[in-house]
């Protein structure tokens, strides 16, 4: 089984000036063998030992716009515990959560091949492929395609999910990007939403200042509460205090995960002040030789005005 649909179009608005893709090896905050991409325009650092797409910054830049625990610089990931230890960076796990306990007999932490497992890399002509053992719960083997445009300030991630061993499962690509504390977080709502008001609550806590203006939802960080909304929308902005990240997940028809959602916003209380912007493709039956594939698409810009509504807008258009 293949599962797959034509990924967004991103617009050429934000084109720079390209100088060739470039790949180094480099230590990267006390992991070693680490990988730098660059093509000018914007930079990507994978750090295989924790199998994370670790930061993503604009060209020449020192401070990027993932969230990574500093805490755990060059700490390695015990499969074994019982603890689910939060690097942060840009992972994917099993679609839906609910499943879990029935692949893996627990609810919690994550399946130990799609959370901070150590990963094979290999070079290719724009990025790098990401391979991981296959998870012993869900029998899929996750392959991460990390690749820069050639001209452009955006990095694309396909994911695959390889059925290789095991009984079969009912699956999704669901891709988690945790990002740095922005001013404002928006999703570009469908004209017509499958969903209630165009978004459904997730967890229990109350999103900080939600608005929806037109077709605009937008919300803030909620530093006293855990957070999670979701939407049929496939495009969300983060607005952060010196660049702009605009994601698009891939569509495609199909039942989506958690009611129907294509995009979902988590916001984490204090002390670890972050958002993850996540994308998810619809649920597929995978047996043994089935695969399906998913596509994120992050175009990164510097920010130009002091309005975020104003920046999101201009990064939609």
């Amino acid at each position: 089984m293949e599962n797959r649909a034509e990924a967004p179009v991103v617009p050429d608005t934000h084109a720079c000036q390209f100088t060739g893709m470039a790949i180094a090896h480099i230590p990267y905050h006390g992991w070693p063998d680490c990988c730098l991409l660059s093509n000018g325009c914007v930079e990507a650092v994978i750090v295989p030992a924790i199998g994370r797409v670790m930061q993503l910054r604009l060209a020449g830049e020192t401070d990027g716009t993932f969230w990574e625990n500093r805490a755990l610089d060059g700490q390695l990931h015990d499969a074994a515990s019982a603890e689910w230890i939060n690097f942060g960076g840009d992972k994917c796990w099993p679609a839906p959560q609910s499943a879990w306990p029935q692949h893996q007999g627990r609810e919690w932490p994550p399946p130990v091949a799609f959370d901070s497992c150590p990963v094979d890399v290999v070079a290719t002509a724009r990025g790098v492929t990401l391979t991981s053992p296959v998870d012993p719960g869900f029998g899929i083997q996750i392959v991460r395609h990390v690749e820069l445009d050639e001209a452009m300030p955006i990095m694309r991630i396909r994911t695959e999910y390889r059925k290789l061993a095991g009984a079969a499962v009912k699956v999704g690509v669901w891709s988690i990007t945790q990002m740095l504390e922005p001013e404002r977080v928006f999703l570009l709502l469908p004209e017509q939403s499958n969903l209630p008001g165009g978004y459904v609550r997730l967890m229990d806590g109350e999103p900080a200042d939600l608005k929806i203006e037109g077709r605009l939802l937008s919300l803030v960080r909620n530093p006293g509460a855990f957070v999670k909304i979701g939407s049929d929308a496939a495009s969300m902005v983060w607005v952060g205090r010196a660049s702009v990240v605009r994601i698009d997940a891939e569509q495609g028809p199909g039942e989506y995960p958690d009611g129907g959602c294509v995009t979902e916003v988590y916001t984490n209380p204090d002390p670890l002040p972050y958002v993850e912007l996540e994308t998810l493709g619809p649920l597929a039956n995978l047996s043994i030789g089935d695969r399906i594939e998913r596509t994120t698409t992050y175009a990164v810009t510097p920010r130009s005005s002091a309005n975020p509504e104003d920046e999101a807008r201009k990064a939609l258009s």
